[in-house]
């Protein structure tokens, strides 16, 4: 077994490190800063490497640092598959990660190989509230309370009309989410689904192949196209592979 630790000077090789990623072994040391400006290393174990830097002493979701964290794992994701690790994952010291390293090959190993060639593309749906006359030329029990509201009006006929309009209008944005979702999963090697709520009735992260990513994109935009007078579509990405990993270094204690 072969131990190669690159770590930050600033780090010391010793002390709580901040954690970017899992990646093979093998590749550049990231060039861009990572969180607080650190420099970031590679910690090699056993065929596997970590990127890390010292980790600040509270780690804020700042903007200059979420987009630190990002450029870092950017970079060593234009190098082949790499393991995300959420913002402000820490490990007490190089021993406990290289301990999970060797004790968590196989497992990491198996989930690199999975994502090989591929990036996450996430694709969320909302209501779109403009669809009201379609729905009352369609359904014929909203055309008839919305006659009745017309001719007997007051605040609860009016609260009643209401709700029911919006039910009917999320009815069929959710319609339209599973439409769309049944035309985009067959481009992807593996979805998963994010939460929903009344307005958000799509969140779905898809595993495409990295040169499928276009075709991903043509078939969003015929989707928006087609679905736009129910549903308002967005597309993000390429993104590192959050939603198709389980990467989980242990905490620092604190």
């Amino acid at each position: 077994m072969t131990v190669t630790a690159t770590v930050p000077a600033t780090a010391g090789g010793l002390g709580t490190l901040y954690v970017y990623g899992i990646a093979p072994a093998g590749l550049r040391t990231p060039r861009v800063p990572g969180v607080n400006g650190a420099p970031v290393g590679l910690l090699t174990e056993d065929g596997l490497c970590a990127a890390v830097s010292a980790a600040p002493e509270r780690p804020r979701p700042r903007r200059r640092d979420l987009l630190a964290h990002q450029a870092v794992l950017d970079e060593l994701a234009a190098q082949g598959p790499v393991l995300p690790m959420r913002f402000a994952v820490l490990t007490p010291e190089p021993d406990t990660l290289r301990a999970q390293l060797r004790s968590d090959r196989a497992e990491l190993l198996r989930q690199l190989d999975g994502i090989a060639g591929c990036v996450e593309m996430n694709v969320k749906g909302t209501v779109v509230p403009g669809c009201v006359e379609e729905l009352l030329r369609r359904d014929e029990g909203l055309r008839a309370l919305a006659l009745r509201t017309r001719r007997r009006p007051g605040y609860e006929a009016n609260v009643r009309l209401g709700e029911a309009l919006a039910r009917g209008v999320r009815q069929e944005a959710r319609r339209a989410a599973r439409e769309v979702l049944a035309r985009l999963a067959p481009l992807a090697v593996r979805t998963a689904e994010g939460p929903l709520d009344d307005e958000r009735v799509l969140s779905t992260s898809f595993l495409v192949r990295a040169g499928d990513e276009p075709r991903f994109r043509r078939e969003v935009e015929a989707r928006a196209r087609a679905h736009g007078d129910r549903l308002a579509l967005g597309v993000t990405g390429p993104l590192p592979c959050y939603s198709f990993v389980d990467a989980r270094p242990a905490p620092a204690g604190r």
